[in-house]
Formats: C-alpha cells, structure tokens, sequence
C-alpha cells in the first residue's frame, strides 16, 4: 500500500509540475497540440480535474476541502501570473473552468 500511495503521490505532483509549467509557458513555445484542439474551458476542466482525482489518490487522509481548496486557489494564481506576464492572458472564466474542473473530480 505505501508504494502505490508513493506512486499516486509522484503522479499528482507529475501533473501539477507539468499543468503548471504549460500554463505559465509562452504560447509561442508549446508544442502544437493538434490531438487536444477542445474548447479552452474544457482543457482547464479536465487538466483540473485530473489533478483532483490524482490527489484523492495521493493524499486520502486528507480532507477534500483542503485539497479542493489547494488546487481552486492554484487556478486563480496561474490566471493571475498569467495576466501580468505581459506574454499570457489571464482569466477569471478559464479560474472558473478550473473549479468546475475540481468539483468534479
């Protein structure tokens, strides 16, 4: 049990090093993601949402409010250091995106 809890828990921080660094990249310098051409709210949905099933994995001990918590004010920090990067654009409905995407997860 604790190598499959070690193994969830390298896997939410996986995703929450990778979400975080492709939403704080450059557009310029992504890659071209043909494969993911969704709606841009339902990409914030489902990346926040992924992370929220992994990190009820990684951490069961932990309430799911905290969590919740955790990752709803991590969306409104990347759309606010999105916003004053002066290269991204950031916005309270891709926040809102990503909340959604929490809930449900």
């Amino acid at each position: 049990m604790d190598r499959l809890l070690k193994l969830f828990r390298a896997l939410f921080w996986l995703c929450f090093i990778a979400l975080t660094g492709l939403a704080l990249s450059p557009a310029t310098y992504l890659p071209p993601m043909d494969i993911f051409n969704w709606w841009d709210k339902a990409q914030h949905a489902v990346g926040y949402g992924t992370l929220m099933v992994t990190a009820l994995f990684a951490y069961p001990n932990t309430s799911k409010l905290r969590l919740e918590s955790f990752l709803g004010l991590h969306g409104c920090l990347i759309e606010l250091l999105q916003y004053f990067s002066g290269y991204r654009f950031g916005d309270w409905q891709d926040a809102a995106a990503d909340g959604v995407g929490v809930l449900l997860g």
